[in-house]
C-alpha cells in the first residue's frame, strides 16, 4: 500500500471515530509537505503499518503500554499538584500496546530527521543511555525545581511575557458552531469554579490530531485569564494498521495513571475528550530551544529516560534491561536510519 492509498484508507477510517473538520485537515496535509520531520509527526499511521516489516526483529521485543506516537516534539512542561514546574512527554493520543522498540526507535528517527545539531550517532546514543539509566534507576520524574537547572532555565525563559501569549490565544478566532455538549461538560468540569462565563475560540495545533475538533475556552478568573482546552480522542491508528482488528479503547488515561511521573492535575480524560490546561506554563521545549550542543545531549538523555517512566508504568525494568542487553551494538542507530529512509521515501512520493 502506497502512501497515498494509506492516508485515504486511514482518514476514511478515523471519520467513523470522530468528526474531521476539513479546513484543518487540508492544513495538516499542506504540513505534511513541507518537510520529512513534519511528515513524521502528521503520520504515525503509517508508521504503525509500516515499522514492524522493516524493524522485525526489534517488533519481537516485550510489549509495553507504549507512547506510540513519540518524537523530540512530544515533550514539554506542566505544573503538579503542588505547583512545582514539571518537564516530560506530554501527549499520549496514540497510546497502545507496543513492543517497547518502537517509542525508541521513532524518537531516534525523529531525531535524525529534525535534526539533532549534535549529529545522528551521539543523538542516538545519548536517548538509548538515558533510557537504559532510566530503568536502571526504576524511573523518576523531571521537577524542575532544585534540579535540571537547563531545561528550568528554557522553560521559565517563556514566563517573562505571559501576556503575549494570552493575546495570541484571545485572538483566535471563535467557533462557528456550538460545540458539542460532550466537549462543553467536559471543559465544565475541569474549571476551577462553577458558573463561570467563557468564551471558546478555534484552536489549529499539534499535527498528527490535526483535522479533528478542538475548542479552546477562556475565561477571567479573580484577576487573569484562564483557559482549557477539549480535543476529540481517537481509538489508536494501531488498530487501523491491524486492520481494524481488535479493541477499540482510548488508552490514554491509563498510561497517565501507570506512568512514573509528576501529574499534570489538569489532564483527564473526559469520555472521548482530553481536557487539558492551557497556559504559559504548558509548553513544548524543543531540541533548537537549547542553547549548546552539549546542553542538546543532555535534552536527548532526558527524552530517553522519561520514556523509560513511561515504560516502567507496565513492564519491569529487568525484563526490558536484558532483552536490550541481548541486542547488537548500534541496532538503536540501525533501526532509525532504516525508519528514516522509509519516511523520506513516503514523504517524496506524496508528490508523485
Amino acid at each position: 500500500m502506497n502512501i497515498h492509498k494509506a492516508t485515504a484508507e486511514y482518514e476514511d477510517w478515523l471519520s467513523r471515530h470522530v468528526r474531521l473538520l476539513a479546513p484543518d485537515l487540508a492544513i495538516k496535509h499542506e504540513q505534511m509537505r513541507t518537510a520529512p520531520f513534519p511528515f513524521l509527526r502528521a503520520t504515525f499511521y503509517r508508521w504503525a503499518q509500516v515499522w514492524p516489516e522493516i524493524c522485525e526483529e526489534a517488533a519481537k521485543a516485550p510489549v509495553v503500554l507504549a507512547v506510540g506516537d513519540l518524537h523530540v516534539e512530544n515533550f514539554g512542561t506542566w505544573r503538579d499538584s503542588e505547583g512545582r514546574l514539571i518537564w516530560g512527554i506530554n501527549d499520549f493520543d496514540e497510546a497502545w500496546r507496543l513492543p517497547y522498540t518502537s517509542d525508541l526507535i521513532r524518537l531516534a528517527t525523529s531525531a535524525l530527521l529534525a535534526p539533532a545539531a549534535c549529529g545522528a550517532k551521539p543523538a542516538v546514543d545519548a536517548l538509548l543511555r538515558g533510557y537504559m539509566d532510566g530503568l536502571g534507576a526504576g524511573g523518576r520524574p523531571f521537577a524542575l525545581a532544585e534540579h535540571h537547572n537547563t531545561l528550568r532555565t528554557v522553560a521559565t525563559a517563556r514566563l517573562h511575557a505571559p501576556e503575549d501569549y494570552w493575546e495570541k490565544l484571545r485572538a483566535l478566532p471563535e467557533v462557528e458552531d456550538a460545540p458539542p455538549a460532550g466537549a462543553l461538560k467536559a471543559i465544565a468540569r475541569m474549571m476551577p469554579e462553577g458558573g463561570l462565563h467563557w468564551h471558546i475560540v478555534h484552536r489549529v495545533a499539534g499535527l498528527g490530531s490535526l483535522g479533528r475538533e478542538r475548542y479552546a475556552a477562556i475565561a477571567d478568573w479573580r484577576g487573569g485569564s484562564i483557559a482549557r482546552e477539549a480535543k476529540a480522542l481517537a481509538p489508536s491508528a494501531c488498530i487501523w494498521a491491524r486492520e481494524g482488528k481488535g479493541t477499540a479503547a482510548i488508552l490514554y488515561q491509563e498510561i497517565l495513571d501507570s506512568a512514573i511521573r509528576c501529574r499534570d492535575p489538569f489532564v483527564r480524560l473526559q469520555k472521548r475528550w482530553i481536557v487539558r490546561r492551557l497556559a504559559p506554563d504548558c509548553s513544548r521545549i524543543e531540541l533548537a530551544d537549547m542553547p549548546k550542543e552539549r546542553h542538546e545531549i543532555r535534552l536527548l538523555r532526558a527524552m530517553g529516560w522519561e520514556t523509560a517512566n513511561v515504560h516502567l508504568g507496565s513492564a519491569k525494568a529487568r525484563e526490558l534491561l536484558g532483552d536490550l542487553k541481548k541486542r547488537p551494538r548500534n541496532w538503536l542507530l540501525r533501526a532509525a536510519q532504516a525508519m528514516e529512509k522509509s519516511v523520506r521515501t513516503d514523504f517524496k512520493a506524496q508528490e508523485a
